[in-house]
């Protein structure tokens, strides 16, 4: 029997256009209390430098990092408005060019999976829209049905996310060589390099130099 051929893709800055910070922010911006949304809103201001900084060094430290501002939001909350953050910011900045692809994949045969180093929770929604049952993101640790603002496990970034898809590709039979992956940013040269089919899609900088030299399509989805 033949095995699976799949399609991988990253969503912050591929799928969609929003990224963790606009996440949080909606989050912050609906805490129930003013002092709560003031003093959040603020601290996340202050502190962009030097997510910025973080993230130039390693998407995993900026992930692990960023994931901080949860502690002390309470679990219900956080998946009781992910159906709100899903359509106030992500569906309406979701590339109408990603749905074309996602649909013309999945009729070719690529079962189509979602990789993300956002929360689970928040891709969640996005996954039900697309119509895409696989969906692996990264999880919120919660203690006494809040945030502790670390993650389970560590997050689905860079080096993770190809070793994740080397793992799932075992366990299902598939066929990475003949499969394809999706992202935009130079952390996610790993994840694209472990497919036989990667493509580079509205990419930064540093991942749009990797793909010319090696050849992978690039694509723009604005």
């Amino acid at each position: 029997m033949a095995k699976q051929i799949a399609a991988f893709y990253d969503v912050d800055g591929t799928l969609v256009k929003t990224n963790l910070v606009h996440c949080y922010a909606f989050y912050a911006r609906n805490l129930p209390r003013l002092s709560d949304r003031l003093f959040k809103g603020a601290q996340l201001l202050a502190s962009l430098p030097f997510y910025l900084a973080a993230d130039v060094y390693s998407r995993r430290t900026f992930n692990e990092l960023f994931y901080q501002n949860y502690e002390g939001i309470g679990r219900d909350r956080l998946e009781l408005l992910a159906e709100d953050l899903f359509r106030k910011v992500l569906k309406p900045n979701i590339y109408v060019k990603a749905l074309d692809v996602i649909r013309g994949n999945r009729a070719l045969g690529f079962k189509p999976i979602l990789v993300s180093g956002n929360l689970d929770f928040i891709v969640a929604p996005l996954a039900r829209h697309l119509e895409i049952d696989e969906v692996h993101a990264s999880r919120m640790g919660f203690r006494d049905g809040f945030a502790t603002g670390r993650l389970e496990g560590p997050p689905l970034a860079g080096p993770a996310k190809a070793a994740f898809i080397r793992r799932y590709a075992e366990a299902h039979d598939i066929d990475l060589d003949n499969s394809l992956a999706y992202a935009d940013d130079a952390s996610d040269v790993p994840m694209l390099s472990v497919v036989g089919k990667p493509n580079a899609v509205n990419p930064d900088l540093g991942l749009r130099r990797i793909a010319a030299s090696h050849h992978w399509p690039i694509l723009s989805f604005d």
